[in-house]
């Protein structure tokens, strides 16, 4: 408790998305020919080869990607401590060990995820954190 990891995993998946959504490229106008959701200009004359670059469509998610620097509030074997009342939504009552990290985890609810120490810390490492409360009023509305 107290460290900090890097936790590894495969991101939600959104299939074959446009450039739009994919990479955050502006809409065109309305007055332009032949679409507006796509790229203005894929490149020049020369050289003739599309740039890897220039943003296109395809799959966007299911990457394996590494959130670093995540640090450990609480690792505990009694998931009574941690389950608010009705389970979490869309996973349920936690019924194994659970760890308990500060911060965002790469991918949905229930997938595999990867924890290492950290490679590249950012700071020094600090004691235990003091946990004062741990909601277990429900999440369902």
């Amino acid at each position: 408790e107290g460290e900090l990891v890097d936790i590894t995993g495969i991101t939600k998946g959104k299939g074959f998305q446009g450039p739009v959504k994919r990479w955050g490229i502006k809409i065109l106008p309305r007055k332009t020919r032949k679409g507006r959701r796509q790229v203005g200009s894929i490149g020049p004359w020369s050289p003739t080869k599309v740039m890897w670059t220039v943003p296109m469509a395809g799959q966007m998610g299911y990457h394996q990607r590494t959130e670093f620097n995540k640090r450990i509030l609480k690792i505990g074997s009694d998931g009574k401590e941690v389950t608010p009342e009705g389970g979490f939504l869309r996973f349920g009552p936690v019924r194994s060990d659970y760890v308990m990290v500060s911060g965002s985890v790469p991918g949905p609810t229930k997938r595999l995820v990867l924890l290492r120490q950290a490679i590249r810390p950012s700071r020094a490492p600090t004691g235990a954190p003091t946990i004062t409360h741990i909601s277990l009023e429900s999440k369902q509305g």
